[in-house]
This record gives C-alpha cells, structure tokens and sequence, in this order.
C-alpha cells in the first residue's frame, strides 16, 4: 500500500518537473530568417510570428499551431499507446 503511495508521489514530482520545463521552454525563442521568409518559434513549439515578404498572416500562423497541436496529440497518444499508459507504473 505504502509503495503505491510513493509512486504516486513521485509521479507528481516528474509531472511538476515536466511543468517546470515546459513553463521554460514556454518563454525560449527562436528566430530565423531565410530569405524573405521570417519565423519565431517558441521552445514548446508554437510559432509566434511568420512574415513572408515583411508581410504578417495570422490566418496562417493560426492554422499552423492548429496542426502543431494535433501533431503532438497523435505523437503523445502512440507513445501512450506503446508504454501502455501508467498502468505499468500504478501495478494494474
């Protein structure tokens, strides 16, 4: 019983240090530039501006961390899917 206890602690402290660094990664940036092309992306993966030509789309930037997200959905749901959850973790 008390082992279950101490997995459960120590699943909170990875999920706090798994919040910690994305709260860090959060407020990274990076910024390239090719061309007339201009982009900003955050360490967690968002794109924070896009110009083409000098010229900014919000429309597109939008979509594109639409289609970032649902990425990351469908990676975290196979990597899920083979670790079978935390089942293994929790003794079920």
């Amino acid at each position: 019983m008390f082992d279950k206890f101490k997995q459960v602690g120590e699943l909170k402290k990875m999920r706090d240090e798994a919040l910690r660094i994305q709260k860090q990664l959060a407020a990274e940036t990076i910024e390239i530039n090719e061309g007339n092309i201009r982009i900003v992306v955050s360490g967690d993966q968002q794109i924070k501006e896009l110009e083409i030509n000098g010229e900014s789309n919000q429309g597109l930037i939008k979509v594109l961390n639409n289609a970032l997200k649902q990425s990351q959905k469908t990676a975290a749901r196979k990597v899920q899917e083979m670790s079978g959850g935390l089942s293994g973790l929790l003794g079920k």
